[in-house]
C-alpha cells in the first residue's frame, strides 16, 4: 500500500461523510475496532458539518489515499489550547493495517507545519479502552480534564447509555 495525503476539498465532502459513517456507525463499522455502534445510534456526521469544517478558520481535513481509493480522514483545528484532532476515520477493513497510525503522524506534522501548534489534543469517550491504548502507544497522555457528552444534540448521535463523557488526551508536539 502506497499512502499519499492531501487536504480535503469541497468535492470530497460526500466521500468523507460516507467514510466516517462506515467507521463509526451501523453494520459496516463492526468490521473494524473503532466502531461506536454499541454506544451510539444515528449519524456521526453530515455534509453540512464536514463542509463547515473545510471553511472554518485554522482548520483542515486531511485525507489518506492508496491511489484513488480514500482510506482515511481526520480533522485538525487550531484552538487556544492547542490543535484539536478529531473525526478520525479509517476504512473498517483496513483498521489495524497502519493507515491510522500514518494519518495520525501526518496530522501531527501538519499541526506543527501549518499552525505552529505545540500540542495536539483530542476527546475520547471514556469507555473506549482500545482507542485510548492506541493513542497512548503514540505518545498521548490522559489529562485530568473531562468533557460532558452533548446529550440531546443529534449531531453527536443518539446515545444508548446515560453515562457517556469524554476524557481529554494530549501530546506535546515540539
Amino acid at each position: 500500500m502506497a499512502l499519499s495525503f492531501r487536504r480535503a476539498h469541497a468535492s470530497d465532502v460526500l466521500r468523507i461523510v460516507a467514510l466516517v459513517e462506515s467507521a463509526y456507525r451501523g453494520e459496516s463499522s463492526q468490521n473494524g475496532w473503532t466502531t461506536e455502534a454499541d454506544l451510539l445510534d444515528g449519524q456521526r456526521t453530515n455534509a453540512a458539518e464536514v463542509s463547515g469544517l473545510l471553511v472554518a478558520p485554522a482548520s483542515q481535513i486531511i485525507l489518506a489515499f492508496d491511489g484513488e481509493a480514500l482510506l482515511a480522514s481526520a480533522h485538525i483545528q487550531m484552538h487556544d489550547d492547542g490543535c484539536h484532532f478529531g473525526m478520525f476515520a479509517v476504512v473498517p477493513t483496513l483498521q489495524g493495517a497502519g493507515v491510522g497510525k500514518a494519518l495520525l503522524a501526518e496530522g501531527e506534522r501538519r499541526a506543527v507545519a501549518d499552525f505552529a501548534a505545540t500540542e495536539m489534543r483530542m476527546w475520547v469517550i471514556w469507555m473506549r479502552e482500545s482507542l485510548i491504548a492506541f493513542y497512548r502507544r503514540r505518545g498521548y497522555r490522559l489529562t485530568d480534564e473531562r468533557e460532558e457528552f452533548p446529550y440531546g444534540d443529534v449531531n453527536f448521535g443518539q446515545p444508548k447509555r446515560d453515562d457517556l463523557y469524554f476524557i481529554v488526551m494530549s501530546k506535546v508536539l515540539c
